[in-house]
C-alpha cells in the first residue's frame, strides 16, 4: 500500500468508494478520447495584429472547418464572412449592424451555423471540458444546443424555444459572441510559444494580454524575452538594450502607452547632448506608426544614439566584472583611437563612421558621466514601477522555461550549443562544467534567481549580469552566435565586421544523427520524436524549408516581423499537431484589408490516431487512476473509513 498519509489527503477529495470510482470512470473515458490540438508559434516580435489574427483563426483551421461543414451549402463569400465573424465577433457585428444586415433572421441562421461549427470542434472533448470553456451566463443554453437530438420531435421544439427566447430577450448579439469565443477556445487545446514575444513590432504588451487570456499556454524563452526579463530585474545594460531596440524600430507606443516607461528624461538628455549632431547612423526604422506617442524622427535618432552609447559602456563594465564570459573582444569603446578616428577589430584598424561622442572620456571610455548615471537611475525606476510590465514578466516566468519536453517533442528557442565535432559545448559556471541539458537546467535556475532573489542577496547581481550574457554571449542557447556586432553595424563600413557566425549546432542539427543525440540528451526516444525551435527565419524564397533532418527538426520562426519579410518572402509558420497529423501553416504577410488565411499542409501523418492515453497527459491520468484504485482498496479493506454524509 502506498504512503497512507498521501491516501488520507486524497480521501478528502474523494471521501467514498463511489466518488473515487466515479472519478476513475471519468479519467478512463478521457484517456479514450483523441488528443487535443497543439499549436506551436515562434518569434512573434510584437506583431500583435498578425499574431492575434493567427490565434483567433487557429492559423487557418477554423476556415477549414467551415469549408468542411458548409462547403457545398453556402457560398464562398458567406464562408469568409462567417470565418471573420468567429475571429472578430464584436467588430463584425458592429459592421453588419451599420449595414442593416444584423436582423433577427440573420441572427437565427448565424446561431445555427455557429452551433454546427461548435459541434465539429468540440467532438474530441468530454462534455464537462467543453462546458468549462463556455461563458457562465450562456453555458446551459449552449450545452443544450450542442447536444440536441434532431430525431426527437420534443427536442426539436425545445431547441426552437431556446433560440426564440434568445432572440426575444434581445441577447442574440451576445449569444453569437459567446459562441464565437467558444469556437476559438476549443480549436486550440495547447498553445506553445517558442520564444521572442518582444521587440521590433509595435505592441508586445497586447500580445502578452492575449496570451494571459489563453487557457493552456507555455513559453520557451527567447533572447528578446530574456532581455526584457533582464530589464525587469533592474539590469541597466538590459534596460538600455530594450530601449535601444524599441527606439530603433520607432516602437514608442509599447514603452510609454503600453508599459508607462517615462522617456521624457531620455529625450531631454539626448536633445541637449546631441543638439548639433544629426545622428544619421541612428535614424529609426519606421515600419509602424505610433498611435499614441509620435516622436519626431530627428529626436528619436538622438535618443537612439544616447542609449546606444550608454549600453556599450554598461556592457563593457559587465565584461570587466566577468572575465569568465571571455568577451574582451567586445570592449570596442576601449579599442577606438580617439585621435585618429579608427577602431581596432580583430587586430585590423577600421575608420569610424561617427566620432561625435561628447559623453565619452577617451582616458576612461567605459565610465558613465554624472548625467548618464542620473538618467539611468530614473529609467530603472520607471521599469521597476511599471505594474503591467511586471505582471507580464511574472507570467513569462510562471509559464516559461528554457525548454519543454511534451508529447515526444523537444521545444526550445535557439539551440543546444555544440562544437564543430558534434560534442556539446561546455560552459564553466562557478567552477563547475555544464553542457547540454544540464546547462539549460542551470540557466533556468539562474534566470529565476535574477528576478526572485531579494535585493540584498549577493547572488542576485551576478544572476542579473548573466541575463545580459544570455542576450548576446557566445555560449548562450538563446543567442546561438559567436558575437553580436551591434557596434560594428553602427560605426564600421566594412560589412565583413558585421558578420555573426552561427553556432555549429545550426549545421549539425540538419543531420539525423545529431538530432538523435540531442533527443537522447533530453531523455526522449529517437523514434517518433521531434525538435521544434525558432530564432532563425526560414528563407523560403531562397529555397529553404522549415523541415530538416528528415522530419526530426522543425524550424518555425514565425517570421511575423515586418523587418524580416523582405528576406524570407513569407511571414513564417505555425506547426499544428492534432490526433491525426503534423501540419504546417504557411503565413502570408498580414493585411487587415484582405483574406490572409494561411496555407495548411500536412507534413507527417500519424500511424494511428493519437489518443489522450498516448500523450504525457495520459501518463499523468494513468498515475491518478492508479492512486484512486489504491484509495478504493484502502476503503474496502477498512484501512480508511468512508465519510458518508
Amino acid at each position: 500500500m502506498r504512503d497512507l498519509d498521501y491516501l488520507k489527503l486524497l480521501s478528502k477529495e474523494y471521501p467514498t468508494v463511489r466518488s473515487a470510482c466515479s472519478e476513475i470512470i471519468n479519467l478512463q473515458a478521457i484517456m479514450g478520447l483523441p488528443k487535443g490540438t497543439e499549436y506551436f508559434f515562434s518569434d512573434l516580435h510584437g506583431e500583435y495584429e498578425a499574431f492575434v489574427h493567427l490565434l483567433r483563426s487557429s492559423s487557418g483551421i477554423i476556415r477549414e472547418k467551415i469549408r468542411e461543414t458548409f462547403g457545398y451549402i453556402i457560398a464562398e463569400e458567406e464562408q469568409v464572412e462567417l470565418a471573420n465573424l468567429i475571429y472578430y465577433p464584436e467588430r463584425m457585428i458592429s459592421k453588419l449592424r451599420a449595414r442593416g444586415k444584423n436582423t433577427e433572421d440573420w441572427q437565427k441562421v448565424t446561431i445555427y451555423r455557429l452551433v454546427r461549427i461548435c459541434k465539429v470542434v468540440s467532438s474530441k472533448y468530454t462534455r464537462s471540458k467543453v462546458r468549462k470553456k463556455m461563458p457562465r451566463e450562456f453555458a446551459y443554453a449552449i450545452d443544450e444546443l450542442l447536444h440536441v437530438d434532431y430525431n426527437d420531435e420534443n427536442k426539436k421544439v425545445y431547441y426552437s424555444e431556446i433560440l426564440r427566447t434568445v432572440l426575444d430577450v434581445q441577447i442574440g448579439d451576445k449569444f453569437i459572441i459567446a459562441l464565437c469565443n467558444l469556437i476559438q477556445n476549443l480549436t486550440i487545446d495547447n498553445l506553445h510559444i517558442i520564444g521572442d514575444i518582444f521587440d521590433r513590432g509595435p505592441r508586445a504588451d497586447i500580445i502578452m494580454n492575449e496570451l494571459m487570456q489563453s487557457h493552456d499556454v507555455d513559453i520557451q524563452w527567447g533572447n528578446h524575452d530574456i532581455s526584457w526579463m533582464g530589464a525587469a530585474t533592474g539590469n541597466l545594460a538590459s534596460i538600455c538594450v530594450v530601449l535601444r531596440i524599441a527606439i530603433s524600430y520607432n516602437s514608442f507606443d509599447v514603452l510609454e502607452d503600453g508599459y508607462g516607461i517615462n522617456l521624457r528624461p531620455l529625450s531631454m538628455f539626448a536633445a541637449d547632448i546631441y543638439k548639433d549632431d544629426p545622428c544619421r547612423r541612428f535614424q529609426p526604422k519606421i515600419l509602424d506608426k505610433n498611435l499614441y506617442d509620435a516622436v519626431d524622427p530627428g529626436l528619436a535618432a538622438k535618443m537612439h544614439k544616447a542609449v546606444a552609447v550608454m549600453q556599450f559602456k554598461l556592457e563593457g563594465q559587465i565584461i570587466k566584472r566577468h572575465p569568465d564570459y571571455q568577451m574582451e573582444d567586445r570592449l570596442l569603446l576601449e579599442k577606438i583611437d580617439y585621435t585618429k578616428g579608427t577602431v581596432s577589430i580583430g587586430g585590423v584598424e577600421h575608420p569610424m563612421l561617427d566620432m561625435d561622442f561628447p559623453t565619452i572620456d577617451p582616458a576612461d571610455p567605459l565610465r558613465l558621466t554624472d548625467r548618464e548615471e542620473e538618467l539611468l537611475y530614473t529609467l530603472a525606476l520607471s521599469f521597476q514601477h511599471s505594474e503591467l510590465l511586471h505582471r507580464h514578466i511574472k507570467f513569462i516566468y510562471s509559464h516559461g522555461s528554457m525548454y519543454k519536453c511534451i508529447n515526444s517533442n523537444l521545444l526550445y528557442h535557439g539551440c543546444i550549443p555544440m562544437r564543430k565535432d558534434g560534442s556539446f559545448e561546455e560552459m564553466v559556471i562557478d567552477g563547475v562544467v555544464y553542457s547540454g541539458k544540464a546547462l539549460l537546467d542551470l540557466i533556468d535556475q539562474r534566470v529565476k534567481k535574477a528576478y526572485f532573489l531579494p535585493e540584498h542577496d549577493p547572488e542576485k547581481e551576478k544572476c542579473r549580469d548573466f541575463m545580459w550574457y544570455l542576450w548576446c554571449g557566445a555560449k548562450s542557447p538563446v543567442f546561438g552566435k559567436d558575437r553580436m556586432t551591434t557596434f560594428e553595424n553602427y560605426f564600421v563600413e566594412d560589412k565583413a565586421t558585421h558578420k555573426e557566425n552561427f553556432n555549429p549546432y545550426y549545421k549539425l542539427s540538419q543531420q539525423v544523427e545529431y538530432c538523435d543525440k540531442i533527443l537522447k540528451e533530453f531523455g526522449l526516444p529517437t523514434k517518433g520524436s521531434h525538435i521544434i525551435n525558432g530564432h532563425v527565419p526560414v528563407k523560403l524564397k531562397d529555397g529553404e524549408t522549415p523541415i530538416k533532418a528528415d522530419g526530426k527538426l522543425y524550424v518555425i520562426d514565425g517570421g511575423l516581423s515586418k523587418a524580416y519579410q523582405s528576406k524570407t518572402g513569407i511571414a513564417g509558420y505555425t506547426l499544428i499537431y492534432n490526433s491525426h497529423h503534423l501540419a504546417l501553416a504557411e503565413h502570408m504577410p498580414f493585411d487587415p484589408e484582405r483574406e490572409s488565411t494561411p496555407k495548411v499542409s500536412i507534413v507527417e501523418k500519424m500511424k494511428k490516431r493519437v489518443m489522450v492515453a498516448d500523450t504525457d497527459k495520459g501518463v499523468e491520468l494513468a498515475a491518478q487512476i492508479s492512486d484512486l484504485k489504491e484509495l478504493v482498496d484502502a476503503y474496502r479493506e477498512g484501512i480508511l473509513k468512508e465519510r458518508i454524509r
